[in-house]
């Protein structure tokens, strides 16, 4: 029987401006992993080429926002560069990524949402909390707080709207779901996603360089453990999950997760 390789995205580069003082790298439209790993290797070919003024570049779901220094480059110089830099980013490439196990005590105390968000899927809690674990979450980006990072990957059956009143706090290193996406909180901070337990990681640490944790392309699996586990490893200073190295060639089989 043969083998059919998964067709590579269609990629659209164009180029916005934002400001005075960068430019955005459009690759396309919508959320879904290939599109996002194309977005990753482009920012990888960016920090490798060592463009002059090129300050830094923050990598979204389907974009590379470039920042500058007008005193050193401009628009007209730094655009065709990008888009060279953009050709040819279809094709998957085995690059390796990091993958980080993350402990989880779910449910009670540490996710008081896991009944609600179980009962709304028809199914257990404990059923939740496996199809959690057995997902491979994608790191599409950081935003919103520092070290925030929304996780593609979210099994279809537990995508939920999220909270229809949000709280004005959530614990840091809350493991949390809304709409088609999963996220870790690095900090305590308002949310109105679902709570579904606590990870004793601190994904966000100013002693720690770099003090974010989690990259965009990284690679997360879910592993429960129990709330005696959870609160031996939280009283451990600098805890860092275990980490394991896949490559990207088979990004088509993540889960797809629209912004929600």
């Amino acid at each position: 029987m043969s083998v059919t390789s998964p067709s590579p995205p269609s990629l659209s580069p164009r180029l916005l401006a934002a400001g005075d003082g960068a430019l955005i790298v459009e690759l396309g439209e919508g959320v879904a992993p290939a599109l996002n790993a194309a977005v990753h290797r482009l920012d990888r070919r960016i920090a490798d080429a060592g463009l002059p003024g090129v300050v830094e570049t923050v990598p979204t779901y389907r974009s590379v926002l470039v920042v500058f220094d007008p005193a050193l480059t401009s628009p007209d110089a730094l655009g065709p560069a990008l888009l060279d830099l953009a050709r040819d980013l279809a094709r998957p490439t085995a690059e390796p990524q990091r993958r980080w196990i993350v402990p989880v005590c779910f449910g009670g105390a540490h996710g008081e949402d896991l009944d609600d968000v179980a009962r709304r899927a028809n199914l257990t809690s404990d059923e939740v909390v496996a199809l959690h674990c057995a997902a491979d979450y994608r790191v599409y980006m950081l935003g919103f707080s520092p070290g925030f990072a929304y996780l593609g990957g979210l099994p279809d059956a537990l995508h939920q709207p999220r909270r229809e009143n949000p709280r004005m706090v959530t614990p840091a290193g809350s493991v949390m779901q809304g709409g088609a996406q999963a996220a870790i909180s690095p900090i305590a901070m308002p949310s109105g996603w679902h709570l579904l337990g606590r990870t004793p990681i601190k994904t966000f640490d100013l002693r720690r360089t770099p003090p974010f944790l989690l990259a965009p392309g990284d690679r997360i699996r879910f592993s429960p453990i129990t709330a005696a586990e959870y609160d031996r490893l939280a009283a451990r200073d600098g805890l860092s999950p275990d980490q394991e190295t896949v490559t990207d060639d088979n990004q088509d089989d993540d889960q797809q997760g629209a912004a929600a």
